[in-house]
């Protein structure tokens, strides 16, 4: 088990770093180029245990995924109908998002697979990609909830599509935004006789809907919808190559830490600022945070680009609506600018937390009381009574949550003496280098 202590700040947090690269890019990219007629090369790929997670499950399927160099790829694909059955279950570890893509991209498949992960993931429900696949054909069986029968968990068994079945059309209006449910209808609509149609209610990250067009797939947008009709199509994707750019989940982390301490300056460099994902941007301009972000052009069709941050007065402000979506994964570091805003914050529309590694609403209305922060649990959110005064030390466990683990760690800079922090090792899953690039901010933090 991984212990962080983390000391308070005795000075301001300064420098220019970078940050790993986006994982959300990392796993369609490697997605498609295992899907890819020829060669791909993917640069700038992170090695962060969930990425690592959607390589290996590609690898048993058939896809040659080589190491050429620092964060370069070369994957060979084998073709959208050419991947073989795995001789062993398919490890998803503590990604949701490798577990939920591949489900559709295997409810295709002549072959069966069993789609399984850790002690966090197994807990995760999995009926919201398996009842649109279930509505086209697809065969998926999963262990029912105990105290929820109409809900699934993993272990998930997918396929085999009968040799005599077909997955069919299918129109899906998703009753929540959510990328992975999005993605996983789009991908298995690679493989049905008929045209997919999916909507949401407001706009999830649409690195899928990128990707696929970039490839040539037969996808276009209809109002607030996505339709891809294979009709015609060769049911070709072509190899290509791509540098992934940096992740603003894991940047987040580095720039709230500067916004909160008087006297920082941090910049993060090539940084992916995709309108679908920058809802932590626009979180901390409406706070009043110092923000500047200066354009680099595109990777990969995504827009890239330095963002400096540095410490203003914070106000209190409400966090709901269609900007929950774009900022689902950074509201636990959103807490921590609420924490140090003049006002009360309020985060509504938030109920997804509550199905992620762990219940962050319930987690992070907890660890704020632990560093002396008052807040108070919604139904669908929470409120947080920012603070001037330094944080109460704590001691907190992140029950295998990268980003509770990651988040208590900002808090803790802000603390007036030592905060400890267990079961810290799933930071790795997403930002491996997270206590050396604080490090190389200004920031004493230990490893036990």
């Amino acid at each position: 088990m991984t212990t962080l202590v983390v000391h308070p700040l005795t000075a301001p947090l300064k420098g220019s770093v970078p940050v790993p690269s986006d994982k959300s890019i990392g796993h369609r990219a490697l997605l498609f180029a295992s899907l890819a007629e020829g060669t791909s090369s993917i640069r700038g790929f992170s090695y962060g245990e969930d990425n690592v997670s959607t390589a290996k499950a590609m690898r048993a399927m058939g896809a040659v995924v080589e190491d050429t160099g620092p964060g370069e790829l070369r994957v060979t694909g084998t073709g959208l109908f050419g991947l073989k059955a795995p001789s062993e279950p398919l490890d998803c570890g503590n990604s949701g998002t490798t577990m939920r893509l591949l489900a559709g991209l295997l409810s295709g498949q002549r072959f069966s697979s069993t789609l399984v992960g850790d002690a966090s993931l197994t807990k995760r429900p999995m009926m919201r990609i398996v009842a649109p696949l279930r509505a086209r054909g697809a065969l998926i069986e999963g262990r029912i909830h105990p105290t929820k029968p109409a809900e699934l968990l993993p272990p998930l068994v997918v396929g085999p599509l009968p040799s005599d079945k077909v997955l069919t059309d299918l129109e899906y209006a998703s009753p929540v935004a959510s990328a992975q449910v999005k993605s996983a209808i789009l991908l298995s609509g690679l493989y049905a006789h008929g045209t997919t149609i999916v909507s949401e209610p407001s706009l999830s990250r649409d690195h899928t809907e990128r990707m696929l067009y970039s490839l040539g797939a037969p996808l276009k947008a209809v109002g607030t919808a996505l339709q891809l009709d294979p009709a015609g199509w060769s049911g070709t994707l072509p190899a290509f190559e791509m540098e992934i750019p940096g992740d603003i989940s894991a940047a987040a982390f580095l720039l709230v830490a500067a916004q909160t301490t008087p006297g920082s300056h941090v910049t993060v460099r090539g940084v992916g600022v995709n309108p679908t994902r920058i809802g932590i941007l626009d979180i901390a301009r409406g706070m009043g945070a110092g923000l500047s972000i200066m354009p680099q052009g595109e990777q990969g069709g995504e827009p890239v680009a330095e963002i400096s941050a540095w410490s203003e007065g914070l106000r209190g402000v409400t966090i709901e609506g269609e900007l929950v979506p774009r900022a689902i994964d950074e509201i636990p570091i959103a807490c921590v600018l609420a924490a140090r805003a003049r006002g009360v914050t309020h985060i509504r529309d938030a109920s997804e937390l509550r199905v992620k590694e762990s219940d962050r609403v319930a987690t992070m209305v907890h660890v704020l009381r632990s560093f002396g922060v008052t807040s108070e649990e919604l139904d669908d959110g929470l409120t947080v009574e920012g603070t001037q005064q330094p944080f109460t030390p704590a001691c907190i466990d992140s029950h295998g949550d990268h980003r509770i683990a990651m988040t208590s760690a900002v808090l803790a800079l802000g603390a007036s003496g030592p905060s400890t922090i267990t079961n810290c090792e799933c930071i790795a899953t997403s930002f491996p280098r997270f206590v050396g690039t604080l490090r190389a901010l200004g920031a004493r933090i230990d490893v036990a």
